[in-house]
């Protein structure tokens, strides 16, 4: 399971490091795509391959089918994890996601969220002070 908190630096070539212990259960290469929330999602292939299947089911018909394929898939990249244990975040996706230097790497059980570090901060004080009201919407889903 990807779970977690990890802070980060970007180095000049657009590489980052992923967190060591996480390393094994990502594999040697993972796909990095554009996220929700100005964040970027990286999963493992193995993960991957199920988003993929939902996506190709969705149907073509629908606009928002298409318009969200079309966001996780265009902008999905394959990228090999290094000796290093780092992978190369390509410029576009830094862009997107306005990764500057500090980085901050949240598992989230699939996946990992690549977010700034700026970003980060406020998404997670506003999430923290809004926890209550957020759980009670979800009482429907069974939480």
């Amino acid at each position: 399971m990807l779970i977690g908190e990890y802070h980060y630096n970007l180095d000049t070539k657009g590489r980052l490091a992923l967190p060591a212990k996480l390393r094994h259960e990502l594999g040697e290469t993972v796909i990095i795509t554009r996220g929700l929330d100005s964040c970027l999602f990286v999963y493992p292939k193995k993960e991957w391959e199920v988003l993929l299947s939902q996506l190709v089911n969705l149907p073509l018909t629908q606009s928002n089918s298409r318009a969200f394929s079309r966001f996780m898939l265009a902008g999905a990249v394959e990228s090999e994890i290094d000796q290093q244990g780092r992978v190369l975040i390509p410029d576009y996706l830094r862009k997107f996601a306005g990764l500057n230097k500090k980085v901050v790497i949240a598992g989230v059980s699939n996946r990992l969220e690549i977010w700034d570090e700026n970003l980060w901060n406020e998404y997670r004080i506003k999430t923290e002070r809004d926890a209550n009201d957020i759980a009670e919407k979800l009482i429907n889903f069974g939480i």
